[in-house]
């Protein structure tokens, strides 16, 4: 259903002239895409060109200063190959000016490729860079080399794009031409109140600008152009939350008439009392349930804020009203994790748990389905497999969704068009910056946790190099020895000949060598089964220190943990870094988090680790860590369903990102079909996007 006009963009990029097998292959992993059919000339057209060459300086040979790219013209006096038998001596051809002699110097050099580019005597056209050495100039491979009567074809203005390995920057320019010659004129989207104050151009001439820049002012986040590519890409990615946060409306929520009394029993069997700001986020979310429209809400929550207390007593709520609950994990650790911590809180009030894993096989599985369906399994958690096909509910009324950014709208679209209508709340332990929350979470309301539980206290965080790991490892066998509990935490699984890190399991050999029997290894690679084995054996003390990948990072919870060890601590992002600091600090022994790095730091790396040592507030931590870092790393990758943008950026653009949000909101409102003139060209805006399971959800009405 793709409008006619976007077909010559959307064909595959194994299309475009010159790209065979291999190149195509190399444009997938370029635009990060999954197979060549679904590279499509588009992808090329949203790879931004990231700085430019001039080539305009053109001041004479003898005036081309050291180090500078220039455009030379000269007329070709002679050929110089090397001696016979000496291929470590380049080929040189030497022209002159009014100015000067120059040589153009060409390792490996092909004579007779050289001799038809460059014939003595026919005056030509060079482009590169200018090294001088003992008085003489001299260019190396020039960038480009054209006869007098093709000079106007050296562009001297060339935009540099982001690589991969194998691929040409000439070859990656003429590509992207080729797609840019495919670029129809489209119709506007823009309000033209808002395209006249902006000083926008149209769709088509945006790209042409993008790829084609005069100037350096073209390669700003700020030039126009990029302000126009980046409204478009907020506005498509806002209309698709806001046409989720629409269909979930439509759908009517069951209203929530809680009792109170299972949640007096949870409450009266805690050994401490929910802070304010649990109280408040509880009441927002009673609140919203209590209406006949289906409750989204985003419960934001440091490390360590008691969101899990937070959704068990929304989850008892909708128990008292004679619902069922699912909590629903990315990973089966930490499925598995939330099992354990409910389950005790749970059992207070007789409330009947289960878990529900792609681990969960045979008559266990059977067994757990049969008690879904039959209403005796009131909370059931666990991972995506909550939704599959076989699980059915006897009457679902809440989904709790942890750790939201590694779900994405996607997973949401697909859980509404399922049938499933229950109320939502999606919980995070990553502080987001407000304007990533507009972008990721643009359709949720939002509750926030700001305060710890009573009783925890700070974290004491230093900063040591690694020429000191000694020191750390005779320090941490004294507090082992004490009875402490450490976690040393490593960036890679298996060492690397590309990479000096040291490994997980190289650190674990060196650390059981050094302390003994009780140290653990825990990482990605390891089965579901022996993850767990290791998890609890440190839990009950057989193990005392757990060496592991950044698997620990979230919903790991041994809370007489004290010591957190994190080796290269300048190669993780603060909020990484945040959520594995979270790790200790539970309990109410003082704790201390070692960041281990190697020197020298660089600027961001130096950064980070003060801002570690200066806070633990999350929400500071998070906007520092965007502005160090921007928006793509922040929360992982754009397969994890974070916002991916192309052209926008959040940090340049949060002032089209408010515009974006309530120009959809607006539209939505006035035309919920988009089948008016202006949702037409909405539409194409959403498939020029690739919005295409949002334009289906449309559809489906």
């Amino acid at each position: 259903m793709r409008p006619a006009v976007l077909d010559p963009l959307f064909a595959s990029v194994s299309s475009l002239p010159g790209v065979g097998p291999k190149a195509a292959e190399l444009l997938v992993k370029l635009t990060d895409r999954e197979t060549v059919d679904d590279c499509r000339a588009i992808d090329l057209l949203f790879h931004a060109p990231s700085s430019l060459i001039d080539r305009r300086e053109q001041p004479g040979i003898a005036r081309a200063p050291q180090g500078a790219i220039v455009t030379i013209t000269g007329r070709v006096d002679r050929h110089q190959p090397p001696p016979r038998g000496r291929a470590n001596i380049p080929y040189r051809v030497f022209l002159h000016d009014e100015t000067g002699e120059l040589s153009l110097v060409f390792f490996r050099g092909k004579a007779q490729w050289l001799e038809k580019q460059l014939p003595i005597d026919e005056t030509v056209t060079v482009s590169g860079k200018v090294d001088w050495f003992n008085g003489r100039p001299s260019m190396v491979h020039p960038d480009y080399i054209v006869r007098e009567s093709e000079a106007e074809n050296l562009p001297l203005i060339e935009p540099v794009y982001p690589l991969t390995a194998g691929l040409s920057p000439k070859f990656l320019r003429k590509t992207i031409e080729a797609a840019l010659a495919r670029m129809p004129e489209l119709p506007e989207w823009i309000e033209p109140a808002l395209y006249e104050k902006q000083g926008f151009s149209s769709i088509a001439d945006s790209f042409r600008m993008l790829h084609e820049p005069r100037d350096a002012s073209d390669i700003d986040p700020q030039a126009p152009m990029r302000r126009r590519l980046a409204y478009d890409e907020f506005l498509a990615g806002q209309l698709s939350l806001a046409l989720v946060r629409q269909r979930l409306r439509k759908v009517a929520g069951q209203p929530v008439r809680p009792t109170g009394e299972i949640s007096r029993k949870i409450l009266d069997n805690l050994p401490f009392s929910p802070t304010r700001s649990q109280t408040a986020a509880v009441a927002e979310i009673l609140e919203d349930m209590a209406g006949t429209e289906r409750m989204l809400r985003l419960l934001q929550g440091d490390v360590g804020s008691g969101k899990t207390l937070v959704a068990l007593l929304a989850i008892a709520a909708v128990i008292e009203s004679g619902g069922q609950a699912v909590l629903m994990a990315p990973t089966e650790i930490l499925a598995r994790q939330h099992f354990a911590t409910i389950s005790k809180l749970a059992a207070s009030a007789g409330l009947g748990v289960e878990v529900l894993t792609g681990r969960t096989k045979g008559r266990e599985r059977d067994a757990i389905l049969e008690r879904i369906a039959s209403g005796e399994a009131q909370i059931v958690i666990g991972t995506h497999a909550l939704f599959q096909d076989s699980v059915s509910y006897a009457n679902l009324m809440l989904a709790v969704v942890d750790e939201q950014h590694r779900f994405g709208v996607h997973q949401r679209l697909r859980l509404t068009a399922k049938g499933i209508s229950p109320h939502m709340l999606v919980m995070t332990a990553t502080p987001i910056p407000r304007t990533l929350v507009l972008a990721a979470f643009g359709d949720m309301d939002v509750s926030k946790l700001t305060e710890k539980p009573a009783g925890r206290k700070p974290i004491q965080t230093i900063t040591i190099p690694t020429e000191r790991t000694g020191d750390i490892v005779a320090r941490l066998e004294s507090a082992l020895a004490e009875g402490k509990k450490a976690y040393w935490i490593c960036p890679l699984v298996e060492e690397s000949e590309e990479s000096d890190l040291m490994s997980v399991e190289e650190r674990y050999q060196t650390l059981t060598k050094a302390l003994g029997d009780g140290v653990g290894l825990i990482h990605g690679r390891m089965s579901g089964p022996e993850k767990d084995a290791v998890m609890m054996a440190f839990k009950n003390g057989e193990i005392r220190l757990l060496v592991a990948t950044t698997v620990v990072e979230v919903g790991v919870d041994v809370p007489d943990a004290t010591i957190m060890i994190i080796e290269h601590a300048e190669r993780f992002g603060l909020a990484q870094l945040h959520q594995l600091r979270g790790r200790v600090g539970r309990g109410d022994e003082e704790s201390t988090c070692i960041l281990l790095y190697k020197g020298p730091l660089g600027e961001t790396g130096r950064a980070r680790l003060s801002i570690m040592r200066e806070t633990e507030d999350g929400f500071r931590i998070a906007e520092e860590d965007l502005k160090l870092r921007g928006e793509g790393e922040l929360l992982g990758t754009r397969q994890s369903g974070t916002p991916g943008f192309r052209i926008a950026s959040l940090e340049a653009h949060a002032d089209l990102l408010e515009i974006a949000r309530k120009d959809a909101a607006y539209l939505i409102e006035r035309d919920p079909d988009l089948t008016g003139e202006r949702g037409n060209a909405v539409r194409t805006l959403l498939y020029l996007h690739r919005r295409d399971e949002a334009i289906r959800f449309l559809r489906a009405g």
